[in-house]
């Protein structure tokens, strides 16, 4: 027994067995502090704090300093249709017997104008419908009496937006009274097909853009911005996810499934930790910190660009679930999960001792 237990301790120090990744010794062996290149951290309240950082997501000035547009205003590229009543039995437009002659969908060109019949050519552009009923009066008054004349506006090219990405109905759409709205234009659109939670919406506008969460159009009002023709809008889902590797339930890349994710959710979202194998003393978070963060959670100012960073969450601590709870997991972590020592153990004894009956078996075969 004391032969065995001597082996199967040499054969654990050595590595020799099959495993998931490196023990929880390992890991501290990397650290700076034993010369190594990571900076190993124990979580408490004040790294939790300094490191809980979520993507800042949200509109430039540019964007949401624009009021409503005033889509009554003609724009080149919008349509408008006519009915011209005239006050006389046989007019200049209307059929005969006809009581109004019906122009149907002018197109208002890049320059703003369009034409009509015994009018000439008219300046649409920048005038409301009342506003070019009243010019095209004036010019039919000349030609026949007491014109009567009915103007409606379709928006055009000139005044529409495109939608684009995870939405019901993905197109071209005017920009009209009920939708002069970010959140107005997407529910015409169909709403976002992907859950709420992780749908984030990009509006593009010129040289300027913006993204921000589709939750935060309800949370916000300020983000509802108003719409300007020639917007692009892109509902998208997000791309952020962390690896989860080690005594886990799964071993494999998981995207975020909510804006905030925490380690004890993370574990969780893999099936928890493998009641067989982990070392729940021994729950590790890798990730390349960023300057600003690595120096308040190290409180030193030394410290130049990112650094490697291993924080260490001990979840039989008297606070550690709590500490796992509230420490927020960041995109492209890594979530590891020693294995505990005894499991290695196990693992050298069923080696030795399998290799030993497999011996066995072949000297009684030869026998």
């Amino acid at each position: 027994m004391a032969a065995l237990c001597a082996v199967v301790t040499a054969v654990t120090a050595c590595g020799l067995l099959p495993r998931s990744g490196p023990t929880r010794n390992e890991l501290f062996a990397g650290s700076v502090q034993r010369e190594g290149d990571a900076f190993v951290v124990e979580v408490n309240q004040r790294v939790t704090a300094a490191t809980a950082v979520v993507p800042a997501l949200g509109f430039p000035p540019e964007l949401t300093g624009a009021g409503l547009s005033d889509t009554d205003v003609i724009r080149p590229g919008d349509t408008v249709s006519l009915t011209i009543y005239e006050n006389v039995t046989d007019g200049l437009l209307a059929g005969e017997g006809a009581a109004a002659a019906l122009i149907e969908e002018v197109e208002v060109d890049g320059a703003g104008f369009i034409f009509i019949p015994y009018a000439g050519r008219i300046r649409a552009a920048g005038n409301t419908p009342e506003a070019l009923r009243g010019v095209i009066t004036r010019s039919l008054d000349e030609q026949t009496p007491d014109p009567q004349v009915i103007v409606r506006r379709t928006a055009g090219d000139g005044s529409t937006v495109t939608v684009t990405g995870a939405v019901g109905g993905q197109g071209v759409y005017p920009i009209q009274r009920p939708t002069r709205t970010l959140s107005a234009m997407l529910a015409a659109a169909g709403g976002v097909s992907i859950s709420p939670e992780i749908a984030q919406v990009t509006l593009v506008r010129g040289a300027h853009r913006g993204t921000i969460w589709f939750q935060d159009l309800f949370r916000d009002p300020s983000v509802d911005i108003a719409l300007r023709g020639g917007d692009r809008i892109l509902v998208e889902e997000d791309s952020r996810s962390f690896t989860a590797l080690g005594a886990t339930g799964a071993q494999t890349i998981v995207p975020f499934e909510s804006q905030v994710i925490s380690a004890i959710e993370a574990i969780a979202s893999v099936g928890g930790l493998n009641p067989s194998l982990a070392d729940p003393t021994g729950v590790f978070v890798l990730r390349n910190e960023p300057e600003p963060i690595a120096r308040a959670v190290l409180g030193r100012d030394d410290l130049i660009g990112a650094q490697r960073m291993i924080y260490v969450l001990d979840l039989t601590a008297p606070t550690g679930m709590f500490e796992a709870r509230d420490f927020v997991i960041r995109d492209q972590d890594t979530v590891y999960v020693t294995a505990a020592p005894i499991t290695q153990w196990n693992n050298a004894i069923g080696a030795l001792t399998g290799t030993l009956g497999a011996a066995r078996t072949v000297s009684g075969s030869g026998n």
